[in-house]
């Protein structure tokens, strides 16, 4: 009895010290919607836990990409961190920079309330070290005012959209904007060409190395890529342009598509989304082959070397718990992976992504930098945005692609 007695007062005050003293949070919400939830769930968990302090830092969302290496890094890395679901978490993982999370998931009961697919997404080597808050989908996203006028209905084959680039093109409106100037938007073009040219599961092989880039089937990709260029589908010189710039032409109307996750309503003005911004499934290319779709999954994860484990848990603890998740939901709009979530708090348009594209899908993908290994990842967006510069140039960068993929996975 005296050893029970013991062991309750270790546990509580385990848990006393746990909701006292200060944690370090570094986080990527930089857009203003984004930026305003995070500071929400900041000051939630705050007031529910007034002796604990969160020291909140936010970060641009490609500085931070930059930034997250040099925070495991240092002597003192943050308790817990904003990142992505796929091969950007199994980076840090196989180095060992994560905090071992199978605890947090066992009192929670999450594995009851997360689907399996978002179970293993936050797994590496059968030990959980993530949890998963969000995921979006992808869809080209249109001007349905712009449609209307002209008499055009969404796509839904490849041969559709290439006449509808024409028919804008007639009209002086550009078809699709996109910026490039950070690279990753052009690999949602790759990834969804891909996976329609050559199917989800060629395209799954190729981002883990087992495909070579140069194979005629990525070629092929390739050249369904080219008709959209030689149809001039896409504003000129994009690698001027960041994603929030290139969505500066759509929101001012001066092009009519943007190929792009559902974070592009965070800069749509509220007052004209419900009368001019509408989406579509990527066209179905080869009917033969299963849907593929991008949903990427965002979430948190705690390192290794935090000075207090403990208190990392019980912010991840309250960050995927009911209570965080749907104020997300709530107020972001965002897909929160909960199944125990009341769905009525998604606004219509989040029911249509749910019924056409992510429930219409056979396969998800995390989109390609997250799905690679970030060496390989790199080299190729580089390769992507270089193709759309120099199509002609298709065979020479295909070849050098396929070197670093030999190089990074052969060995």
């Amino acid at each position: 009895m005296k050893r029970l007695l013991t062991l309750a007062v270790l546990a509580f005050l385990s848990l006393a010290l746990a909701q006292s003293g200060t944690l370090q949070y570094n986080s990527n919400a930089s857009d203003p919607l984004p930026k305003e939830v995070d500071e929400k769930l900041v000051a939630l968990f705050m007031e529910t836990y007034p002796d604990v302090t969160v020291e909140h830092t936010q970060v641009d969302h490609e500085g931070f990409k930059q930034a997250i290496r040099t925070y495991f890094a240092s002597s003192r890395p943050p308790e817990v961190l904003t990142w992505f679901a796929g091969n950007r978490m199994r980076f840090f993982a196989n180095r060992g920079a994560l905090l071992n999370l199978d605890d947090l998931w066992e009192e929670n009961n999450w594995d009851e309330v997360y689907p399996k697919g978002f179970q293993a997404s936050s797994q590496h080597n059968g030990e959980f070290v993530f949890v998963p808050t969000q995921y979006y989908w992808w869809a080209v996203y249109y001007r349905k005012d712009i449609f209307g006028d002209l008499g055009l209905s969404e796509p839904q084959t490849w041969p559709e959209l290439l006449e509808i680039c024409q028919t804008l093109r007639e009209n002086d409106i550009v078809p699709f904007t996109i910026g490039t100037r950070f690279l990753w938007p052009a690999a949602g073009w790759f990834d969804y060409l891909n996976m329609r040219v050559n199917g989800p599961e060629f395209h799954i092989d190729l981002t883990e190395g087992k495909v070579a880039y140069n194979s005629e089937e990525v070629k092929n990709t390739f050249n369904h890529w080219g008709q959209a260029l030689d149809a001039g589908c896409f504003i000129e010189n994009p690698a001027a342009y960041n994603w929030q710039e290139g969505a500066d032409f759509f929101i001012q109307g001066d092009a009519a598509m943007y190929l792009i996750g559902d974070f592009v309503r965070d800069l749509y003005p509220d007052d004209r989304e419900d009368a001019e911004l509408d989406f579509f499934r990527f066209p179905i290319i080869d009917p033969s082959l299963p849907v593929g779709e991008e949903a990427p999954t965002d979430g948190y994860f705690a390192s290794a070397n935090a000075d207090d484990p403990e208190l990392a848990k019980l912010f991840l603890s309250f960050l995927g718990s009911k209570e965080a998740q749907e104020l997300v939901a709530r107020e972001m709009g965002r897909i929160v992976p909960r199944n125990d979530v009341d769905p009525s708090l998604y606004p219509d348009y989040v029911q249509k992504g749910l019924n056409e594209i992510i429930n219409q899908a056979d396969l998800i993908a995390q989109f390609y930098d997250r799905d690679t290994t970030p060496e390989m990842a790199q080299a190729g967006m580089n390769g992507f945005v270089e193709f759309m510069a120099n199509p002609d140039q298709i065979d020479r960068i295909l070849d050098r692609l396929e070197e670093e993929r030999a190089r990074l996975f052969d060995n």
